[in-house]
């Protein structure tokens, strides 16, 4: 009975604690390993549309992944600014919350009518904190 109650006076003060989140991966990661190809999934959602159920559930949770991605653009230690950086992560944010719904509804039409959205929040982005976006050598 000891051991149990201190147990649970640990996990009470652990709870308390402040939890201030930290970044795992890098910029680079996160756009490579995670953006990158959940954007791809709604980009190109018209080459290879879900064909059933299973598929559906996997591009819901890609489009999840995504909005979620743009939350973890907005944390502290990654947001360059709070003007026009806060802004690009939003409309990600909006936009595949946006595909999360029609995924949701299983409405490709729906999904591939954010691609402008999608593009527009991805370029202005990039073009603003990429440095040598779109520039060749």
């Amino acid at each position: 009975m000891r051991k149990l109650a201190a147990f649970l006076l640990a996990a009470s003060a652990v709870a308390q604690a402040p939890v201030t989140p930290q970044p795992v991966g890098s910029m680079i990661e996160l756009m490579r390993d995670v953006i990158y190809p959940t954007s791809d999934a709604i980009f190109y959602i018209q080459r290879n549309p879900p064909k059933n159920d299973q598929e559906w559930n996997a591009l819901r949770g890609t489009a999840l992944t995504l909005a979620e991605s743009g939350n973890l653009l907005m944390m502290p230690s990654r947001a360059r600014d709070q003007g026009d950086w806060m802004r690009d992560a939003k409309l990600l944010v909006d936009t595949a919350t946006d595909a999360w719904k029609a995924a949701q509804a299983k409405d490709v039409n729906a999904i591939a009518a954010l691609n402008d959205r999608l593009y527009t929040a991805c370029v202005t982005c990039h073009e603003q904190y990429r440095p040598g976006y779109r520039k060749r050598l």
